[in-house]
């Protein structure tokens, strides 16, 4: 509340007391001999004003400024002077006059205002369904946009203007006035509330929306047409969000109005976080250079390109002033309802930088007749009080004086007649197409005969007063009114319904408008959405982009952000000491994600995912493992193929030539098997190639370990007969063979086998291996491969086959120098050095090679080892066979055989 509240009250003291004793059935006598009430103050206040079975009262700004001499108690007020802008000198006026049309003293629309709430109750009078039987009167009072006039013209709606009245019974009966309509500003109708409240008097205003006004502790009687500041906060957050601003500047008035929109704004932002104030100014109340000079410098400074004005148009003309000396512009303004209607702004000079505002505008509405009954006023010639309003209206319309002031005449000035054409008065006061606060007007002074109607249509006995009572007309009292009030409901002619809630608030719905400057210099105002609030879906924005003109003409609404948003795949991060608008984009570390704009953090994408490249999303990891379409897998089945054709046509010349000696010499029985064995060994490398599934990781090592232990039990098998060949060619050692037959090396070579079939199923059994999804050696990566499941078994799997080598080296060394019949011992020895550097070589390379190379290092040990004992052991006889046929002979054998045993000799 402003300090005028409280100067108010103090200069109303003794007018309390009559009050009190009016409204509290207490007598009050200012004389012990005096038997009624009297007025201890009269306010001169500019005023309309009829009489009628029921009045009402109003309260309305017909004029800018006043000014209010100091009061004492000891001596008679002087009254107070309805006039324009104060001017710091003459220069400054001559601006201003030409930006307001040179009403810098009557608000032209202000009385249209108070007009409307008489048309409004002439038109109540003429309806015969509303109030039938009963006619109402008004005073309307002007409060020259000062506090200390309004309040006093509620004081005097209160208490009548009676200077003196005699009473029998206390001063006791109905009041002047039921209901107020008004007033303009919060902080009027705060103070006013204050003082009508106590009384319970009913007070309906159609342009206060600070938010404090709901509550009902403090302001029992108030209600309003017009939703509170809340509302508009939430509607100005929606549009805020709609187009993505999200920095922005707040200026706001320092009264109550201002006051409470600031709390709101901060209050709102911090639970919505659409958007940040770039900052938070409050404008003088009166003009004040310095301060609204640094205003604007801060204004045009910060990089906010939206600026939001909680303002009244007085100050909106003060700060422009300011705006035009510095020439701000590429500003996006957006109004509150308190300055969205002033045309006093609609001037090319403003129109220049405010071209393009949105704002947000009381409801419109239309009144049917309201132009024509506009078009009749008349003034009362014969009033020669200088506090008529319309009279005040006719003189500043026509720049005339009804009674002309000392010079006036001579000095130019021109006679009021009364008789003047109002239809040829070129004002916006006619424009009825866009009416907005006369339209909340409308709609209070409906909803106090709607109350009153309701009132007098109670049936004795069904009452909601003590006893079932209802109230009587003659009887009547504020608070009754006041009961009757908060119930009402009822639809406009306009289409709109009129109830108030708990807290007197109305149905929340405002208009977003546009300022759009024409090429012609002319503003219009067009209609571009609308906000109102829904019983299931909160606040509801509904904006036509395309109907919107923005500033300077440009298609695209302006950008204000404080920093752009962080695009998916970063996050935002807030700089020290800034707003949180204000941040920096970090891009998400690898592995990391955000998919969504301005995101606080990023996200750890699952096991088996990875992010892309640009990290807004997670994509399936990329799976390695050797495969039959890379180079490697080609490379290595190609050879795997190629060792089984070679063995197989090994296998047909073997068979081809089996008669041969070299064939017969070297246990053709076994060379078939032994290169079945080896075809077998080339065969299993297949199994280490292709997706791991869990057959193959548990056929490859089985069928490895299988077919190597059959290999080498035929090589240990041939072996061991050239050494009993070897005995049993001297004398006395043909016993051996006996021992060792056909049966016995199958015998043997299918017991050795079966020793490692056991090894295997028992480490299929216990330990299996399986596949496995291994993401320990890249992180982008998932390696398939196949994990041994028991160490222990597939040690105990190499370690057998090493012994059989071991075994079968050792022997073959053992008889190396036998005679060429028997050379095949050589052979032996040779493969067996190849098989085992190869595999020697094999376990360190395998132990320290990472996923897919691992198996190929095992298929390259396989392949490697078995070329090593299929060149080895069969390259010769082949070329023997194919290339030498000569010495294919037994007696080419023998003979060689002789030789080298005479050499030995």
């Amino acid at each position: 509340m402003r300090a005028g509240v409280m100067g108010a009250l103090l200069y109303n003291h003794f007018f309390w007391c009559l009050l009190l004793s009016h409204f509290s059935s207490t007598s009050f006598s200012p004389t012990s001999s005096s038997t009624s009430c009297k007025l201890w103050r009269h306010f001169q206040l500019n005023q309309v004003h009829q009489p009628g079975d029921v009045m009402l009262g109003g309260l309305f700004e017909a004029h800018f400024k006043s000014t209010f001499p100091e009061q004492t108690f000891t001596s008679e007020p002087r009254q107070p002077k309805c006039q324009g802008y104060v001017w710091e000198d003459s220069e400054q006026r001559e601006r201003f006059h030409s930006l307001i049309f040179s009403r810098v003293s009557f608000d032209t629309l202000g009385f249209r205002h108070v007009m409307t709430m008489v048309f409004a109750v002439d038109e109540i009078n003429r309806n015969q369904e509303l109030l039938p039987g009963l006619t109402l009167g008004y005073r309307l009072y002007d409060n020259c946009g000062e506090l200390v006039v309004g309040f006093s013209g509620g004081l005097s709606l209160v208490s009548g203007q009676e200077e003196q009245f005699a009473s029998q019974d206390g001063c006791v009966g109905t009041p002047p006035v039921l209901g107020v309509v008004g007033d303009s500003y919060s902080t009027f109708s705060i103070a006013t509330s204050v003082v009508l409240g106590l009384f319970k008097m009913p007070i309906v205003s159609y342009f206060s929306t600070c938010s404090c006004l709901s509550d009902r502790k403090k302001f029992p009687s108030f209600f309003r047409t017009i939703p509170n500041d809340d509302f508009q906060v939430q509607a100005l957050i929606q549009i805020l969000k709609h187009f993505g601003w999200t920095w922005a500047g707040l200026l706001v008035t320092g009264d109550d109005y201002g006051v409470g929109v600031a709390r709101a704004f901060q209050r709102e932002l911090a639970e919505s976080g659409v958007s940040c104030l770039a900052y938070l100014e409050v404008l003088p109340w009166d003009n004040d250079p310095p301060e609204l000079r640094r205003i604007v410098d801060l204004m045009r400074l910060s990089t906010a390109r939206v600026v939001m004005v909680f303002a009244h148009e007085t100050h909106m003309l003060h700060l422009m002033d300011e705006v035009m000396r510095q020439n701000v512009t590429g500003l996006q303004w957006i109004a509150s309802e308190a300055w969205t209607g002033a045309t006093v702004l609609h001037t090319p000079r403003l129109m220049y930088y405010l071209g393009g505002t949105l704002g947000i505008a009381i409801r419109r509405g239309e009144i049917p007749g309201l132009h024509d009954f506009l078009a009749q006023i008349r003034p009362d010639v014969h009033d020669k009080s200088q506090h008529n309003l319309v009279n005040q209206f006719w003189e500043n319309t026509f720049q005339c004086r009804f009674v002309p002031p000392a010079g006036w005449l001579e000095a130019g000035g021109a006679k009021c007649t009364g008789r003047e054409d109002l239809a040829s008065a070129q004002s916006d006061f006619w424009d009825v197409s866009n009416l907005r606060p006369e339209y909340n007007i409308y709609k209070a002074v409906y909803a106090l005969a709607h109350a009153l109607h309701d009132l007098l249509q109670c049936v004795p006995g069904s009452g909601p007063f003590s006893g079932h009572s209802c109230a009587t007309l003659q009887g009547l009292e504020p608070w009754q009114l006041l009961h009757y009030l908060q119930k009402v409901n009822f639809n406009t002619s306009f289409g709109d319904q009129v109830s108030f809630d708990d807290s007197g608030d109305a149905v929340r719905i405002y208009d977003i408008i546009n300022w759009q400057w024409l090429p012609g210099g002319k503003t219009k105002i067009q209609h571009v959405g609308e906000v109102k609030e829904s019983a299931f879906k909160g606040e509801e924005l509904t904006l036509h982009d395309n109907k919107i003109v923005w500033s300077f003409g440009s298609e695209k609404a302006p950008r204000s952000v404080c920093s752009e948003s962080c695009p998916p795949g970063s996050r935002m991060a807030r700089k020290k000491g800034q707003p949180e608008c204000c941040f920096d984009c970090i891009l998400c570390s690898e592995g990391m994600i955000s998919n969504m704009t301005n995101s606080m953090e990023c996200f750890s994408c699952p096991k088996d995912f990875w992010s892309n490249p640009q990290r807004d999303r997670c994509v399936p990891k990329k799976t390695e493992f050797l495969s039959y379409h890379e180079p490697l897998g080609i490379c290595l089945t190609s050879f795997s193929l190629l060792g089984t054709l070679i063995c197989a046509i090994v296998l047909g010349i073997f068979i081809y030539h089996r008669s041969t000696p070299i064939v017969r010499a070297n246990n053709s029985e076994l060379s078939f098997l032994l290169l079945i064995s080896l075809k077998l060994c080339f065969l299993c490398s297949l199994l280490f190639i292709g997706h791991p599934r869990l057959w193959t990781c548990q056929l490859r090592h089985a069928a490895f370990g299988i077919s190597f232990v059959l290999c080498v039990s035929c090589i240990l098998v041939k072996t061991v007969v050239v050494l009993a060949v070897f005995r049993a060619s001297k004398l006395g050692g043909g016993a051996s063979l006996k021992w060792f037959g056909a049966m016995q090396q199958r015998g043997t070579i299918m017991a050795l086998t079966c020793i490692q079939a056991i090894v295997c199923t028992a480490w299929i059994v216990s330990a299996s291996p399986s596949p496995y999804k291994n993401i320990q050696y890249y992180k982008d990566k998932i390696v398939y491969e196949c994990v041994v499941g028991s160490t222990v078994g597939f040690a105990v799997l190499l370690g057998y086959i090493a012994l059989l080598a071991i075994l079968s080296f050792l022997l073959a060394f053992m008889v190396r120098n036998l005679p060429d019949n028997f050379n095949e011992a050589k052979l032996i020895t040779f493969s067996m050095l190849i098989f085992g550097a190869v595999w020697v070589a094999f376990v360190p390379a395998y132990i320290n090679s990472p996923g897919n190379y691992a198996d190929a290092v095992e298929v390259f040990a396989i392949l490697a080892s078995s070329f090593g004992l299929l060149v080895a052991l069969f390259g010769p006889k082949c070329y023997i066979i194919l290339l030498r046929p000569e010495r294919n002979t037994k007696k080419a054998i023998m003979d060689r055989g002789t030789d080298k045993s005479h050499k030995h000799r």
